[in-house]
């Protein structure tokens, strides 16, 4: 076993190699889907399909998500991470051979392997907190969240070049960020593979395996034993529907925003710095976010995400071609989304037993993307039927479960209701 000092040079070691592999993998993720929308209606003809390749994408990442969840729990972060990159790197390819061969359903399985990069991205926050001290869970999952912040932005800055680099090669100049976020994912891959060593789940594992508690069988790892853990767990439900429904709050509202802001004469530069604000909510200011939820507590920061998100429905909804309300809205929407991950990430973490937690994590992930894929493809709907302003009260809507289970959870748990 590992001493004080050893132990606290592998948790930084661990923390720089997650960072790293956040990285790369928020490039690969964000290059390739750039053009994603692009691509889907080059290869299949109509607009209308072209939001499927997304769709695809998300629903992906919420299908990979149970499988490499079982093989993390009885393997370890470091073969699930390695895995997941390796998949979404064939998913890219595929994709890319899907557009030479003009093949709209081999496009879509390619985009549901490539969400498997999304996989290994969500991953990686839980994977920070294996070996984290209980106090200081909030900053390690807030700072992997953090890194991936290099990756989404440098993304699609790279999306154009990577275009150009196929040209001549027989390659859609659109699927070329695909051939890149490949590249990127494989060598994501071997990042993992090389240097999470010794794998940080495992490690806690031994580590509780050393401690006066009795070990627990290895059948309390399994997917059955991780959602008993969940039902049996007043936080950790609280945990799961924070995390789900602050992601399907934000993406119901931010698919649809660039739409609204076009329909109110905005141009796509500023679409794009919109989007760009609403991206530096979501990660730039995470590690605040753990900041506090270690300071704090857990609940009082999804108390905070509830508020954020519902203000940026507010602001957002309400906008009617005020582009700098709008920008408000976006940024407020991202900072509620940080705050719902990090603050449910570190309750769901701290609430279930240690072997349980890899299985609860895989579902949790499920439950957000799944969530979300639904929540993103009825976005369109509800904004052609009855406009963008009822968009964003529908999706503030879904905090309203939150909101009432924070208010249990602080009931029964009065003295603890921080965590």
């Amino acid at each position: 076993m590992p001493s004080g000092g050893e132990l606290a040079a592998l948790r930084r070691r661990t923390s720089a190699v997650l960072a790293a592999s956040q990285v790369l993998g928020g490039l690969g993720v964000a290059t390739g889907i750039a053009l994603a929308a692009v691509l889907a209606e080059e290869v299949s003809g109509s607009e209308g399909l072209a939001g499927l390749a997304m769709t695809s994408s998300v629903l992906g990442t919420a299908v990979l998500s149970l499988p490499l969840a079982a093989l993390m729990a009885a393997r370890g972060r470091r073969a699930g991470l390695t895995l997941a990159y390796l998949v979404g790197a064939a998913g890219g390819g595929v994709v890319v051979l899907a557009a030479v061969l003009g093949s709209f359903p081999l496009l879509l399985a390619g985009m549901a392997a490539f969400g498997a990069g999304s996989c290994a991205n969500l991953q990686a926050r839980f994977a920070a907190a294996d070996l984290a001290e209980p106090d200081h869970r909030g900053r390690a999952i807030a700072m992997v969240v953090w890194a991936t912040t290099i990756g989404a932005v440098l993304g699609p800055n790279i999306a154009a070049p990577a275009g150009r680099s196929v040209a001549g090669l027989g390659v859609p100049q659109a699927a070329g960020p695909f051939l890149w976020g490949a590249g990127v994912f494989l060598l994501a891959a071997a990042l993992v593979f090389a240097m999470l060593r010794p794998d940080p789940l495992l490690t806690s594992r031994a580590l509780a395996a050393a401690g006066p508690a009795a070990p627990e069988p290895a059948r309390a790892r399994s997917l059955r034993a991780g959602l008993s853990a969940v039902t049996a767990s007043a936080p950790a439900r609280l945990a799961l529907v924070t995390i789900a429904g602050a992601h399907t709050t934000m993406v119901s509202i931010m698919v649809m925003t660039p739409v609204d802001l076009d329909h109110h004469g905005a141009g796509i530069e500023l679409i794009g710095l919109v989007i760009s604000g609403h991206i530096a909510g979501m990660y730039a200011f995470s590690p605040l976010m753990g900041r506090l939820c270690d300071r704090l507590g857990r609940v009082p920061v999804i108390s905070a995400a509830v508020a954020l998100l519902a203000c940026a429905a507010l602001v957002a909804g309400t906008a009617d071609g005020d582009h700098t309300r709008s920008a408000v809205g976006l940024f407020l929407l991202g900072l509620g989304w940080s705050a719902g991950l990090v603050g449910g990430s570190a309750l769901l973490t701290d609430s279930v037993p240690q072997a349980a937690r890899a299985a609860v994590q895989g579902l949790s992930d499920l439950a957000m993307n799944a969530a979300a894929g639904v929540g993103g493809a009825l976005a369109g709907l509800v904004m052609a039927k009855a406009g963008y302003g009822w968009l964003n009260a529908a999706a503030a809507a879904l905090l309203l479960p939150v909101a009432a289970l924070v208010l249990l959870t602080r009931h029964r748990r009065p003295a603890a209701a921080g965590r």
